[in-house]
């Protein structure tokens, strides 16, 4: 099973501005497929689910993200800020919970399959028995 991971993005900084670019090569984590954005507000919650296939890196654009994750028998939490150049692959097989901690958050998904809804694992028990008969 692969784990979670945060990763760095360079962050390029002039007087004018900002640039963060995303290079799709062999160093990115997963091959993309698939672009979406999440909008959110404080205390409000999305995902709570766990796909079979699909890998996803997280990333805020505005705002600050905290996602939670179980696998295994192992519980954690990373907080991410459009404020730092770090985003989090969370492979399949995850629980993943997302909790936006400031108001109008935006976050960038971008993920290695197609929306396919037989992928999802959308309750925690259902998640277990997948996750013991995949071991």
């Amino acid at each position: 099973m692969k784990l979670p991971k945060v990763f760095n993005f360079k962050k390029f900084t002039k007087q004018s501005g900002k640039l963060l670019p995303i290079t799709f090569n062999n160093k990115f984590p997963i091959k993309v497929k698939r672009i979406f954005f999440i909008y959110g507000k404080k205390n409000y919650i999305r995902g709570d689910h766990a796909h079979k296939k699909c890998s996803q890196v997280f990333f805020p654009i505005v705002g600050k993200i905290k996602i939670s994750m179980k696998y295994n028998k192992t519980e954690k939490s990373i907080n991410l800020s459009h404020k730092d150049s770090k985003a989090l692959l969370v492979p399949p097989i995850v629980w993943n919970r997302l909790e936006f901690l400031k108001n109008n958050s935006v976050v960038l998904v971008l993920t290695d399959y197609q929306y396919d809804f037989k992928d999802y694992i959308e309750t925690y028990k259902e998640f277990i028995a997948f996750q013991k008969r995949n071991k």
